[in-house]
């Protein structure tokens, strides 16, 4: 392609015309003869150097020296002084297209043998070898990707989306370009579309393992190139990128509970269990668990083993206050789960639920009376006293409190202050029947509570204790 250059040398036929002597000493300049090669690349991001080339220079005459790398018009690309520079030149960053490489020898100066000009114009005693041909094939290139590498700890509930991934597609070509998830075997999970798509997958639902992120560019028809196909096994013009690792590991996760919130009046001496609880262990993981009742800081009160025994506990005995119900899951060994401590601060593989809220209301208790029953002979003038009566008053509450005494219909026939007015008081004058006295509590303001109202239909935080029967013959 590229002809001999020489300058200042006339020839005719094989003689050679000279002016003096001093022109039997003049020498042409000669590159010599270059050999290796051809050479053929697939510009795909991996390095792609010549190697094996040599010259011959045994007739190689000039003072100066150089290789050169063109394009195939003979634009100057490159001047590698040495041929381990030649051999040193990256050709994949070349893009497609096709090279040649030659040997130049000179003397003297010379003009237009720089960068961006045309070898074939170079001007003085210059000569150039033969070229060797270094072609570059385009193929589909997927080029890079960074960020990461990402590890997240799924099945809690906390969305787990990757971020801050960059694609360097300066040497990346194809028609056609996705992003493709696997595992790490190469198995195909999803194909998002675009790099916004990966960004938004949750890792959170797809279990423990590892993830590999992806880019892929093709051209054309390509098989293989779908969910639960292989990436490795893609057939056509296609080319992924590098990967990005995505650990998944799995902690514990303690599900989903259901059921109330509960509220109930505590100290009334009525039993209060929760129930219709239920629990969602979908995605609930962990070898050990238990159920766990808190106030409403985190302190432990109880660990009930099953949702039976939690169905079991009468909040009744708690006094008011606010407990929350919650489940747990845990791995290996845990601390702090014990009575006392605080649920917040259990340390290991643990996980709770959310909660579940009891509220618990305190209202008037009378508690428990005890004594008697009575009987008395009436009308007889002898004094009839109850005696002996006692009163428990542990589960007891209310700001207030009476004694009272009532007919067998609960009608008020009196209004003591005090137990040792109920003890004073002569049943002897009241006549015949049955009388009935209780102790009662009660906060604020409460409507019939006098003489002459029913016991049984007073309104208000209002509690009556059981009754002692007093019989008047």
């Amino acid at each position: 392609m590229f002809k001999k250059l020489v300058v200042g040398v006339l020839a005719i036929g094989f003689i050679a015309v000279s002016c003096s002597d001093d022109d039997d000493n003049i020498t042409t300049a000669n590159a010599g003869t270059i050999s290796g090669g051809p050479f053929s690349f697939d510009v795909d991001g991996e390095p792609d150097m010549v190697s094996g080339i040599t010259l011959d220079a045994t007739d190689a005459v000039g003072e100066g020296r150089t290789w050169i790398i063109t394009d195939d018009q003979g634009n100057i690309l490159g001047l590698p002084p040495t041929l381990e520079a030649v051999e040193g030149v990256d050709f994949d960053e070349a893009g497609a297209g096709t090279c040649l490489i030659w040997y130049a020898r000179y003397n003297g100066t010379i003009t237009g043998l720089e960068m961006g000009m045309n070898a074939n114009n170079v001007t003085g005693d210059f000569d150039l070898s033969n070229s060797l041909e270094v072609i570059r094939n385009q193929v589909v290139n997927a080029g890079r990707i960074s960020g990461g590498p990402f590890e997240f700890s799924v099945a809690d509930g906390e969305a787990d989306m990757v971020s801050g991934i960059t694609l360097d597609d300066t040497n990346a070509f194809g028609d056609n370009s996705t992003w493709v998830i696997t595992d790490d075997q190469g198995n195909i999970l999803g194909l998002p579309p675009t790099l916004e798509a990966v960004e938004g997958v949750d890792f959170d639902g797809a279990g423990d393992g590892t993830c590999l992120i992806w880019y892929a560019r093709y051209n054309g028809t390509i098989t293989g190139l779908e969910m639960g196909m292989n990436a490795n096994d893609v057939t056509g013009e296609f080319d992924l990128s590098n990967a990005i690792e995505v650990v998944r590991n799995q902690v514990a996760n303690a599900g989903a509970i259901s059921g109330g919130p509960f509220t109930f009046d505590v100290g009334d001496g009525m039993p209060d269990m929760a129930s219709g609880i239920t629990l969602d262990s979908t995605d609930a993981f962990g070898e050990n668990s238990t159920w766990i009742i808190t106030d409403d800081q985190g302190m432990i009160l109880g660990l009930p083993a099953t949702l039976e025994a939690v169905q079991g506990v009468d909040f009744d005995d708690a006094g008011d206050g606010v407990c929350l119900i919650w489940y747990a899951r845990y791995n290996g060994t845990v601390t702090g789960l014990e009575d006392g401590m605080n649920a917040n601060d259990v340390t290991g593989d643990f996980a709770l639920s959310n909660a579940i809220e009891v509220v618990r209301n305190q209202v008037a208790n009378a508690g428990t009376i005890s004594g008697g029953p009575f009987t008395f002979d009436v009308g007889d003038g002898t004094p009839d006293m109850v005696s002996g009566i006692m009163l428990d008053s542990t589960n007891a509450f209310g700001e207030n409190s009476t004694w009272i005494i009532t007919d067998d219909q609960g009608m008020i026939l009196g209004l003591p202050a005090t137990l040792e007015m109920v003890e004073a008081n002569d049943f002897d004058g009241v006549g015949t029947g049955v009388c009935l006295i209780w102790y009662a509590r009660y906060n604020g303001t409460v409507t019939g509570l006098m003489a002459g109202m029913n016991a049984n239909n007073v309104t208000g935080d209002f509690a009556l204790s059981n009754s002692i029967q007093v019989t008047r013959n």
